[in-house]
Order: C-alpha cells, then structure tokens, then sequence
C-alpha cells in the first residue's frame, strides 16, 4: 500500500508565494489586523512586528509539522496554543533584549501574537498535514506577506503623519504632517485605502482574463 505521505504535492513556489500574494494575511484574508491598526504607526514598528511573528510563525509551523502525528486530535488546539505560546516568549524576550525602545513602542501587541489568528490558522490548516520541509516554506510566505503588509501600512503612515521614513526626514521643516495618520483613525484609512487598491488589482486581474478568454473562444 502506497505511503500517504509520498501523495503530498512537491514544494513550489506557490508554496511559498500564496501567502505572500494570493492568501496575503492582511489585504486578502483580513487577519491579525490588529497588530497592523495599532502598532503600524511608523516603518520601524512595523518590520519589528513583522519580524516577530514571523519567528513566531517559523518555529511553531515546524514543531507542530514534526509532533503532527503525536498530537491527540482532542487536544491540537490547545497544544497548538502552548506551542505558540513558547515561541512568543522566546521572541519577546529576545525584542527586550535587544531594543528596548522597539520593546516598549510594540507594548502588549508582542504578547498577543499568542492569538493572532494568522499564526493558529496556519498550524491547524497548513502545518498539522505537511512535512516540515513544506510547512517552514508555507510559514515563511505568510509571513513575508504578512511583515509586507505591515510595512505598506506602516510606511505610509510615518511618511504621511511625522514626514520620515525609517525616522530619516523627506521633506524638511516646512512640512506640515498629518498627526491623525500615526493615530488609531489612521490606521483604519491606510488600511481601507491599501485594501482599494488590492481590490481594485485583483479585479482587473480577472477583468483581463475573462476578455482573454473571451477573445480565445470568439467565432472567426
């Protein structure tokens, strides 16, 4: 009888890009906006999040792909939830560590990766079923994805709202910044213009193709 494991499909790069692009965690599914309203009021900020539940989604993707056939079905979900746990300890004590500034800018939002859904959604759906090889893949695309999402928002925000990007000043002293960009309602415009505009994208993705077939199927 043939293995169930030989019948996964081979790794791709749409292993890796679905979560960058197609399944993007913020502009296409619409999780773990909360990190992404409340802590994206600079690029730094965001990159440092980003990169946090990046390690995050790393680590409990490849320990919950290699204990996929330990783990009782009765208890995943909470086994999933101590795994993460450890690994948003690891992280967040590595962040105090290193930059306390980044630390306190990012606040309680590096403990609550514990319940980011992103994270949670990728072991029960992706992880707990591929090998681990697949599953770091998968986990490394979604959170490129998301810290690509975080950065959009975050850059716009601190170019619109303090003038700099990363802290260097773009438009001298005679710029006028918008203070509501790097306040929470900023956070909810950016991320409704950004999300217009991937919309506005992917529609006419499918515009362009449905006139390609149309074009292929004309009589003549």
């Amino acid at each position: 009888m043939a293995n169930p494991a030989s019948k996964q499909k081979p790794i791709t790069a749409d292993t890796f890009l679905r979560g960058l692009w197609e399944e993007n965690p913020v502009f296409v599914m619409l999780l773990g906006l909360c990190p992404a309203l409340a802590v994206t009021n600079s690029a730094i900020n965001a990159i440092g999040m980003g990169g946090a539940t990046t390690f995050v989604l790393l680590g409990s993707s490849a320990l919950v792909s290699l204990l996929r056939k330990l783990i009782p079905k009765q208890v995943r979900i909470a086994s999933y939830i101590v795994i993460i746990a450890t690994f948003v300890t690891i992280v967040d004590y590595a962040i105090h560590a290193l930059s306390l500034e980044l630390y306190n800018a990012l606040g309680a939002f590096i403990q609550l990766i514990v319940v980011n859904c992103v994270i949670l959604g990728r072991a029960e759906s992706f992880a707990s079923k591929h090998r681990l090889t697949k599953s770091l893949v998968n986990a490394l695309g979604v959170g490129v994805g998301f810290t690509f999402a975080l950065l959009c928002l975050g850059s716009v925000r601190e170019i619109l709202g303090s003038g700099t990007l990363f802290g260097f000043p773009l438009f001298g002293d005679s710029y006028q910044p918008w203070v509501v960009m790097i306040l929470p309602p900023g956070g909810f415009f950016v991320t409704g213009a950004w999300l217009l505009l991937f919309a506005w994208l992917k529609e006419r993705k499918q515009r362009k193709v449905t006139q390609e077939k149309e074009t292929v199927h004309a009589p003549g």
